[in-house]
C-alpha cells in the first residue's frame, strides 16, 4: 500500500453494542474495497478481523483489530472493536487514536446499553461521528422507529441522509437524501425511487437541509429567504456539522447483503475529518498541530504478545514519521528504543513498509522498553502525548495453578498478560497467600486464562478470593508461659510474663520491654520479640493475623544454663496466644468505599440491594445525568458485585471500589466465617 499524506487518511472507529453487525461490517467493507476476494463470516470464524482463536471459539470480538483499506485516493484505518463491555479497553485506546466513529445499530434490536456507552465515550472524546443503521434485511427491521429511537436517546443531531428501500425480507437499497437517487443491489446501481416513498423523501431531505442550513449562518440566510441550496453547498455543511459534533448523519445497510457499504465508505471519505484537522493534545494539556515536517510523536496505543514474533506494538504517529531499523526515544521511560522492521497490520496479517508517516497507524515487534500509553518521540524534542485514560479493575478472582510446572512459569505469564491488557492488574495478598487477578468482569478473566494457557502454556484454574480477614482483642489481658523441659544432659527454660493491650483500629502491631531487675536478661528480649511476631501471624478464633495489640514484656526469669534465644521465643509465642485468648478476641473485616453509578431508575433497587449487603448508605450525588450512590460496604459482601450490577441494571450501572478501613464482624456472620475457616484447616 503506497504512503499517504495527513490530508488523506481517515483513522475510523466501529463501535455498537455486542452482536450489531461490527465484524460483518467490516468484512463488507473489505470486500467492497476489494482488499479481500472472499467475504468473511463471524459464524464460520473465517472474517478477517477476528483472527483470535478465543474470538473464533466465542463468536465475538476480544481485541481491537486494524483493518486499513484504499477508497477514493484517501486511505481509511478501520479499527473494529469489541461490543462486550468486558474489553472497553480496547474501544477507548481505538477512540483515543481515531479522528471519526461509526456507529453501527442494530435495525432490529434498536438503541442498546452498549450503543449508549459507545456513544457516551465518543462525546466525551469530541468525536466527529456517523451512525449506520444495519442489518435491515433482519425481521423486525424497522428503521422509522430505530429513528425515533436514536432522536430520543442519543439527541436531534442524529439526522438521516439515506432513507432504506424495502425492509427485512424485502430490503433492496437505499435512497441517498442528497441526490435523491436510488441505490439497489450489491454492487449498488443506480435505480428508480419507488412511488410509496416520494413523500417520506422530501419530508426528510427538508429535515437534512434545514439541519445543514442552521450550521452556518450564511447557508441559514439563504435558506430562510427561500432559495434552493445547491447541492455543493449542503455536502460542505454538512461536513462542516459533522465536524464540529452538531450533526450526526444516519445511514443504513445491511453488512451481510453487502448493501449500502459502498455509500457507508464514501460517507466516511466526505465528512469524517483527516489527521490534519485534529489538534494532538499532550500529557502537559498544551496542543500541537499534526505535520509531517514536525519531530516524530507517536502514541503506543496496543500492545500484543504473540507467541511467534515476540511482542508486538500498535503505534499511532502524530508527527513527523517513523522509519524502519531506525531510533525513538521514549519520552515515558527516558530511554532509546531500537527499532526494528515496522509493518503495516490488516487482522493479522503483517505487511512490511519502510516507514509510517503523520497521521498513520503502523506496528513494530520486539521494543524492549516501551508499552501502552508511551510515547517515542525524537530525543532532541521530547513531548509525551496525552496517554489513553482505562477504566480501573473491578472484578477480582484468585489464581491457582493447577501443576508445579505451572507455578513456575505462573509470575511470567501473567506479567506478560498485564503488559497486554492495562485493565488487569495482578497483585499477591500476603495475608491469604492468593496471586489475585483483577480486570472487568468474569468474561474478561475467563478469556485472560484462556489466553495464558494458549499462549504461555500455563493451566491455572480461577475461584472467588478468600477475604482478609484479621483478628484483634477488645480488652488488656496478662498472660504467663513458662517452657522448661528437661531430658538430661542441658535443659530448656524460658520464663515470660506479658500483658496485651487492644490499640486504635489501623495502629498496626507494637512491642515493649518494661523489665527490671534483669530477671530476663538484654539478650534474650529480641528473642522474645521475634515469638511475639510469629504469633501475631495466626490468631486463636479462625487463624487469621492479630493486629491493633500492643504486647509488653514486664517480668519473667531465666536459668544460667539451661536458658536459650529459642526457649525465650517459643515462651514469648504461647504467652501471646494465652494472652489473645483472654482478651476477648474478635473478627475484623475489610470495609471498603463504594461508588455506584446507575440511571435514576434503577436508584431504589440499588440501594436496597446495597442494604442487603450490610452497607451503609453515606449519600447520593446527581451528576452527568446517573445517580452516584457512595456507600460503606464489607469486601466479604462484593466479591461479585460487577456481576450483581450488571443484571440490575441491565449492564447500565458502573461502580468503584477501594479498601477504606476494618471494622468488627457482627457476631453472626463471625460465627459463620470460623466454622468455615476450621472445616478449611481440617
Amino acid at each position: 500500500m503506497k504512503q499517504y499524506g495527513l490530508e488523506n487518511i481517515r483513522n475510523v472507529v466501529l463501535l455498537s453494542h455486542c452482536g450489531a453487525g461490527k465484524t460483518s461490517l467490516s468484512e463488507a467493507i473489505l470486500f467492497t474495497a476489494e482488499v479481500v476476494t472472499r467475504f468473511g463470516k463471524v459464524d464460520d470464524g473465517t472474517t478477517t478481523s477476528d483472527y483470535d482463536p478465543d474470538e473464533v471459539k466465542r463468536k465475538i470480538s476480544l481485541n481491537l483489530a486494524l483493518l486499513p483499506t484504499e477508497w477514493k485516493e484517501t486511505k481509511i484505518n478501520l479499527l473494529d472493536t469489541p461490543g462486550y463491555a468486558d474489553f472497553v479497553s480496547e474501544v477507548r485506546a481505538a477512540i483515543r487514536v481515531s479522528e471519526g466513529a461509526v456507529i453501527v445499530i442494530c435495525a432490529a434490536s434498536g438503541v442498546e446499553v452498549g450503543s449508549e456507552q459507545v456513544w457516551g465515550y465518543s462525546e466525551e472524546a469530541n468525536l466527529p461521528r456517523l451512525i449506520l443503521v444495519n442489518k435491515m434485511d433482519r425481521e423486525n427491521a424497522d428503521f422509522y422507529r430505530i429513528m425515533e429511537e436514536l432522536q430520543s436517546k442519543l439527541g436531534r443531531k442524529c439526522v438521516p441522509v439515506q432513507l432504506p428501500i424495502g425492509a427485512q425480507d424485502d430490503f433492496q437499497g437505499v435512497v441517498d437524501l442528497l441526490t435523491k437517487k436510488g441505490y439497489t443491489g450489491s454492487p449498488a446501481k443506480e435505480s428508480e425511487i419507488p412511488s410509496s416513498l416520494s413523500a417520506q423523501v422530501d419530508s426528510f431531505r427538508e429535515k437534512l437541509v434545514e439541519a445543514v442550513a442552521e450550521i452556518d449562518d450564511r447557508l441559514l440566510e439563504k435558506y430562510l429567504s427561500g432559495e434552493e441550496l445547491s447541492p455543493e453547498e449542503i455536502i460542505s455543511g454538512l461536513r462542516q456539522g459533522v465536524i464540529a459534533g452538531k450533526i450526526v448523519p444516519v445511514l443504513v445497510g445491511s453488512a451481510t447483503r453487502n448493501i449500502g457499504v459502498s455509500s457507508l465508505l464514501d460517507a466516511v471519505h466526505s465528512y469524517l475529518p483527516s489527521p490534519k484537522e485534529r489538534e494532538v493534545f499532550l500529557a502537559d494539556d498544551k496542543t500541537i498541530e499534526p505535520s509531517q515536517e514536525a519531530p516524530l510523536a507517536a502514541l503506543v496505543f496496543k500492545t500484543s504478545a504473540d507467541p511467534y514474533v515476540g511482542k508486538l506494538t500498535y503505534f499511532r504517529v502524530y508527527t513527523g514519521a517513523i522509519e524502519s531499523n531506525s531510533q525513538a526515544w521514549n519520552a515515558l521511560q527516558n530511554g532509546m528504543e531500537r527499532i526494528g522492521q515496522l509493518f503495516m497490520l490488516r487482522g493479522k496479517n503483517q505487511e512490511p513498509v519502510p516507514k509510517v508517516g503523520a497521521g498513520d497507524i503502523g506496528a513494530v515487534a520486539k521494543l524492549s522498553l516501551t508499552n501502552t500509553r508511551d510515547t517515542l518521540c525524537s530525543k532532541d524534542k521530547p513531548v509525551k502525548i496525552a496517554p489513553i485514560i482505562f477504566p480501573e479493575p473491578i472484578f477480582s478472582a484468585a489464581v491457582h495453578p493447577k501443576t508445579k510446572a505451572d507455578v513456575d512459569k505462573l509470575g511470567g505469564a501473567l506479567s506478560r498478560l498485564a503488559e497486554e491488557d492495562p485493565t488487569l492488574q495482578v497483585r499477591r495478598e500476603t495475608d491469604t497467600n492468593e496471586t489475585i487477578l483483577s480486570g472487568l468482569g468474569e468474561t474478561h478473566l475467563e478469556v485472560a486464562v484462556e489466553r495464558m494457557m494458549r499462549k504461555f502454556g500455563v493451566n491455572v484454574e480461577l475461584s472467588t478470593p478468600r477475604v482478609p480477614y484479621k483478628e484483634t482483642i477488645t480488652v488488656p489481658a496478662k498472660a504467663e508461659y513458662k517452657h522448661k523441659k528437661q531430658s538430661g544432659g542441658h535443659g530448656q527454660y524460658g520464663h515470660v510474663l506479658l500483658e496485651i493491650e487492644p490499640l486504635p483500629r489501623g495502629s498496626g502491631d507494637e512491642f515493649a520491654a518494661r523489665v527490671v531487675g534483669g530477671s530476663v536478661p538484654k539478650n534474650y528480649i529480641p528473642a522474645v520479640e521475634k515469638g511475639v511476631n510469629e504469633a501475631v501471624h495466626e490468631g486463636i478464633l479462625a487463624r487469621y493475623p492479630v493486629v491493633d495489640i500492643k504486647t509488653t514484656l514486664y517480668d519473667g526469669s531465666f536459668h544460667p544454663v539451661d536458658s536459650s534465644e529459642i526457649c525465650f521465643k517459643i515462651a514469648g509465642a504461647q504467652a501471646l496466644k494465652k494472652g489473645l485468648a483472654q482478651g476477648q478476641p474478635i473478627l475484623l473485616e475489610p470495609i471498603m468505599n463504594t461508588e455506584v453509578r446507575v440511571p435514576e431508575e434503577f436508584t431504589g433497587d440499588i440501594i436496597g440491594g446495597l442494604n442487603t449487603k450490610r452497607a451503609k448508605v453515606l449519600g447520593m450525588n446527581l451528576e452527568h445525568g446517573a445517580n452516584v450512590i457512595e456507600a460503606q460496604v464489607p469486601l466479604a459482601e462484593i466479591l461479585r458485585y460487577a456481576i450483581d450490577l450488571r443484571s440490575i441494571t441491565q449492564g447500565r450501572g458502573s461502580y468503584t471500589v477501594d479498601f477504606s478501613h476494618y471494622e468488627e464482624v457482627p457476631a453472626n456472620v463471625a460465627q459463620k466465617v470460623i466454622a468455615e475457616r476450621q472445616a478449611e484447616k481440617d
